[in-house]
């Protein structure tokens, strides 16, 4: 009997063992298929920061290249587009972001008044197309959008189109601009403008290191938001105690031409 228990001691003995290698053994499997999903996550997460890397540098690297500037544009450092009249007796100079909603409050509540006095030969527009949400949130959306306003001024359809952009802005955190293709999309709703050429513009990116060039000279120039807008050198807008109408707009320009004998 006692033979017996001593074997009957021994298979329980090896069969505890047995069980204490399995344990071990998934332990150990289990040790590794987590080291393994550490090591898939870190290179997951590894390769999208050289994926965001890698965008930012491409975002920089439109900016980058010769400098061609829109067929017209014009004032010190030709950093302007301008639209109206050259002899106009009032000049509005804006400098405005296509992705900031304040220039959309603007441009979208002063649109009428503005083409109204530069068809009527009264105002002249220069305007100044920089990045600035671009600095601030990241993406391309400000700089592809004011190339493919310069594309625009090139073909001779520069008011329809930046009118059409803003009518059309995303949110400002939505960086939509950034797709050059929704870009020649909305050209399409603008007569005459969804040509080859323009096309060829706005995918080549033929005016971004212009609009870089407009960037630096607007760090530089003191005004630091957007929208900024100047009538004959003085800045009118953002003055919450006498804020600009398109009515006090009117008057102002009125009282330019009426100093100039016009």
């Amino acid at each position: 009997m006692s033979h017996n228990r001593k074997d009957k001691r021994s298979a329980r003995e090896r069969l505890q063992e047995q069980r204490a290698k399995d344990e071990a053994r998934q332990k150990r499997k289990r040790t590794y298929i987590a080291a393994g999903v550490i090591v898939v996550v870190l290179g997951a997460v590894g390769g999208i920061g050289a994926l965001i890397a890698s965008q930012s540098d491409d975002d920089e690297a439109d900016a980058r290249g010769p400098v061609v500037d829109p067929k017209g544009a014009t004032g010190e450092k030709r950093v302007a587009i301008p639209a109206g009249a050259a002899d106009a007796p009032a000049t509005l100079t804006v400098f405005e972001d296509f992705r900031c909603p304040g220039c959309a409050g603007f441009e979208n509540g002063f649109r009428k008044t503005i083409t109204e006095l530069r068809e009527a030969g009264q105002l002249r527009i220069e305007y100044h197309l920089v990045r600035l949400i671009d600095g601030n949130l990241g993406g391309s959306g400000s700089l592809r959008a004011a190339n493919a306003a310069a594309c625009a001024q090139d073909a001779g359809k520069f008011s329809a189109y930046h009118d059409l952009l803003y009518q059309n802005q995303p949110r400002e955190q939505d960086d939509a601009f950034a797709d050059r293709g929704y870009l020649i999309e909305l050209a399409g709703k603008v007569s005459g403008l969804d040509t080859p050429a323009f096309r060829a513009c706005v995918n080549k990116g033929t005016h971004d290191s212009w609009v870089q060039k407009v960037d630096k000279a607007f760090e530089k120039s003191g005004h630091g938001a957007t929208p900024t807008v100047l009538l004959n050198g003085e800045n009118v807008y953002g003055d919450q105690d006498d804020p600009l109408t398109p009515e006090k707009l009117k008057k102002e320009v009125a009282e330019a031409a009426k100093d100039k004998g016009r």
